[in-house]
């Protein structure tokens, strides 16, 4: 039996997003983010750059590679499996002592069947990691103005302890509004 705890104890979590109209300040916000330690954010471009990508990843490559080399692994592997079984399996008399599993006659379809895998499983891994078909986004990741002519940080899941310094730290970085939470911080209202 699960005991129920009263709402006023749970500590509450809102989603807060930042809009930046230069990127420049959005990697100031991205930078003074990870300073303070908060690292699981979201942040929306209207186009890619890799200096976000470097930004929000630290340098780590992507997990994508290793998708295109197991569906290569595996495509290479499985063509050249078929085909010897099935000429080790075909009935025919070879002249010559010819070998039975040719491997020079096989590397231009080992060839195709490699690039064709991999290129396979680097579409699904590119689906996984970009998360898409993005059902699930948060509404402040919709905002339109992110696929116009503004950059959003959006931290999904803030306690009501961290939201203050959150604010701070985005308005001190540039952001021309930081909204959710408990309430919506317009730039103006800082510089008046």
């Amino acid at each position: 039996m699960s005991a129920v705890v009263p709402l006023d104890t749970v500590a509450s979590v809102n989603p807060v997003k930042a809009v930046y109209a230069h990127m420049d300040c959005l990697m100031t916000g991205i930078a003074n983010l990870k300073k303070a330690g908060y690292n699981d954010i979201m942040v929306m471009s209207p186009m890619p750059r890799h200096e976000i990508e470097d930004a929000v990843y630290e340098g780590e490559p992507s997990p994508v590679r290793w998708f295109t080399l197991c569906g290569g692994l595996f495509g290479g592997t499985m063509v050249f499996s078929l085909m010897a079984m099935t000429s080790s399996n075909w009935p025919m008399i070879l002249p010559g002592g010819k070998p039975v599993v040719s491997i020079p006659a096989f590397v231009p379809i080992m060839f195709e069947g490699t690039v064709l895998w991999a290129s396979l499983a680097t579409l699904i891994g590119l689906l996984l990691n970009c998360r898409l078909p993005a059902t699930d986004l948060p509404a402040e990741a919709q905002d339109p103005r992110f696929s116009n002519d503004c950059f959003g940080i959006v931290l999904e899941r803030v306690g009501a302890h961290d939201e203050s310094k959150i604010v701070a730290i985005l308005q001190a970085s540039g952001a021309i509004e930081v909204s959710g939470g408990s309430s919506t911080h317009a730039a103006g209202a800082l510089h008046a």
